[in-house]
């Protein structure tokens, strides 16, 4: 059965889209036209609502901010290196330890997983905040020698008031000997973090990439894995499967990064890219430059780590494919052991997802490998190539929803009846006071890995202690 030819029954495009009316019924005239275009069933093929539009004024949605982006996502995960909240603390404060971006090394002298902020206060508003950012610099390198470089990320009151970090960061490098990157990643910037991905990828582009060589000798095999941020040690379990199959991973961006290995990719053979939306750029600019081809895959899943394997094996010669047979034939009892044990307790269970990144529409072959049924995803801060690949993965007429407000994934809901929500730590509480099973599918809940053979049998574990976990007896649902 193809991927378009999927569908839950009692599910209908009709009965989805009078879902959606009843719901925008709340709203104002000028909210339900703006939202509008963002909800709809799914058409099996294309991307069929808008996205990366401002959010509706007064609505709460679970978006972040270009800092976010840039901070919390991609540079934040390279451990050599120190990463500067440039701007008050709480910006600063809220960027340290809300991702769960695992390093190896000794905290402070291999890895950085630490916060540095420039702690803005009222004078430095008025007057200016470059001088302290300066002395940060200074007191960073002094206190931290062996830091391979230093990212300065400039929060919202530093584009308000005009800091000129670039120049700033240009004459500390030469003071300093030691690579400082700017990041105009003001939070206003852009409707979602998304821009704050693009910024980043550019800051590496224009001060990292290709400064750099491998020390090791090049060879046909030698790849990077893009878009990882080691969340519940991911990476690592990618990492290894990939060296299992005879690639050499030289690079992993950013996820346990290293400054110098970043910025030598430029040498690799293939790009492979696990979240699409904040790192297609970079590959597209390797591909053009350097003439690195990339690909995307997918880990979440016995069925998709197949058939990724496969597809990665068909970029590489007779002795990588023979490799990813061997591995594939290794770890099918395995896993069909995983699902024999949870599927006949999840077996034709509803999952609502709702996250950004890639997570929407690569864990949906996951879920569906143990007999569960996905009849709603959306993400917070898609484009609309995100949809477009995420159309196919889900069953026709079922509901996607771009940048949705807690009303809404209410509401849905209550229509929908699932039996699972998986979204991020800001719908956590909501749903599990209506008594709804939920699983955090930002961070994995403290958990993880859940990515490749690795990852399923924990991913299998957590879901099924979610939704058959005796408390909910103790709870009574709204519906």
């Amino acid at each position: 059965m193809s991927h378009a030819a999927k569908r839950v029954e009692g599910i209908t495009k009709e009965s989805t889209q009078e879902m959606i009316d009843k719901v925008l019924e709340v709203y104002p005239e000028k909210g339900r036209k703006k939202r509008a275009p963002h909800l709809a069933p799914n058409d099996g093929v294309s991307s069929c609502v808008k996205s990366n539009r401002k959010t509706v004024p007064g609505v709460m949605s679970a978006r972040g901010c270009a800092y976010a982006g840039a901070k919390g996502v991609v540079w934040g995960p390279i451990r050599d290196m120190v990463h500067i909240s440039h701007g008050p603390v709480g910006c600063g404060w809220y960027s340290w330890g809300t991702r769960r971006n695992l390093m190896s090394g000794i905290n402070g002298v291999t890895n950085f997983g630490m916060q540095f902020t420039s702690d803005f206060q009222e004078k430095d508003i008025v007057y200016g905040g470059d001088k302290k950012l300066k002395q940060l610099l200074e007191e960073a390198k002094g206190l931290f020698p062996l830091a391979k470089g230093i990212s300065v990320l400039s929060e919202c009151p530093v584009g308000l008031i005009g800091d000129d970090i670039n120049a700033v960061a240009k004459q500390s490098a030469k003071e300093l000997d030691i690579p400082v990157i700017p990041c105009n990643c003001e939070g206003f910037r852009g409707v979602s973090q998304s821009l704050g991905h693009h910024i980043s990828n550019d800051t590496i582009r224009d001060f990292i990439i290709g400064t750099r060589e491998f020390a090791e000798p090049e060879s046909p095999y030698d790849i990077a894995l893009i878009g990882d941020y080691n969340i519940g040690g991911d990476v690592w379990s990618a990492k290894a499967l990939l060296e299992e199959i005879g690639l050499n991973v030289k690079a992993t961006w950013t996820g346990d990064g290293e400054l110098d290995r970043i910025a030598a990719t430029h040498t690799v053979k293939l790009n492979l890219i696990h979240c699409y939306r904040s790192m297609n750029y970079m590959c597209r600019v390797m591909e053009e430059k350097y003439g690195i081809p990339w690909l995307e895959f997918n880990f979440f899943g016995p069925s998709k780590i197949k058939e990724s394997l496969r597809a990665i094996g068909e970029r590489f010669d007779d002795r990588i494919k023979e490799n990813v047979e061997k591995v594939i034939a290794k770890y099918d009892p395995i896993m069909q052991a995983v699902i024999d044990e949870y599927r006949p307790r999840l077996e034709g269970k509803k999952v609502m997802i709702y996250v950004g990144g890639l997570r929407p529409r690569h864990t949906v072959g996951a879920y569906e490998d143990l007999g569960m049924v996905v009849v709603g995803t959306g993400y917070e801060f898609a484009h609309g190539d995100d949809y477009e690949r995420t159309s196919p993965e889900m069953p026709v007429d079922t509901v996607i929803f771009d940048d949705a407000s807690e009303f809404e994934l209410e509401k849905f809901a209550h229509e929908i009846k699932p039996d699972l929500v998986a979204s991020g730590i800001k719908e956590k509480y909501v749903f599990q006071k209506m008594g709804l099973p939920f699983r955090q599918m930002h961070s994995w809940d403290y958990s993880g890995p859940y990515h490749g053979y690795k990852g399923f049998p924990i991913f299998a574990r957590d879901i099924d202690m979610a939704v058959n976990s005796p408390t909910w007896s103790l709870i009574k649902s709204p519906f």
